[in-house]
């Protein structure tokens, strides 16, 4: 008697698994899902900005004017780690550029924000100013050093795409 109690569970065992595995397969393919979508959410960056021109001792960058496209999603200040300014964005093909502002020593600050990336020879000649290429595995970048601090434009996007977030920086 024992050994047939024990076929019957294992039996029912089974069957629950085939009927969670086909309700499971149907909730997958008839509910409607988004996989191209990103998660990632916009953010606001306005009064992080405002507090990080008051606060910093240099002029702090942020882009104006560019197309509704270009997704910000990330926004940090810290005062005490070097006037440390960091703006994220998800370019219009989401790749990813980042604004990095530091009053830091320039080699550790330009290594840390371009994750190693290597300077090159070429530079850009953008809004007055000359920008330093840096090419690497993860990060390329756009470097100035100028007014007492480094300023990194960096990410998985091309360098026109790097290149149209330096046009766009203000600093008032």
């Amino acid at each position: 008697m024992a050994g047939r109690q024990g076929k019957q569970t294992v039996k029912n065992m089974v069957w629950s698994m085939a009927v969670i595995g086909v309700a499971t397969g149907a909730i997958y393919i008839f509910i409607p899902h988004d996989e191209s979508k990103s998660p990632t959410k916009r953010v606001d960056y306005r009064v992080e900005l405002l507090s990080a021109r008051r606060a910093a001792a240099y002029p702090v960058a942020a882009p104006e004017g560019l197309a509704k496209t270009w997704k910000p999603t990330s926004v940090r200040f810290n005062g005490a780690e070097n006037d440390s300014w960091h703006l994220g964005f998800l370019d219009p093909s989401g790749e990813y550029v980042q604004i990095k502002q530091s009053t830091a020593k320039p080699s550790e600050f330009i290594e840390e924000a371009t994750q190693q990336a290597s300077k090159t020879k070429a530079t850009e000649e953008i809004g007055g100013k000359t920008w330093q290429r840096y090419k690497g595995r993860t990060y390329d970048a756009l470097v100035l050093q100028d007014k007492g601090a480094t300023t990194v434009v960096a990410g998985t996007a091309s360098f026109g795409e790097l290149g149209e977030m330096v046009k766009a920086l203000k600093t008032s």
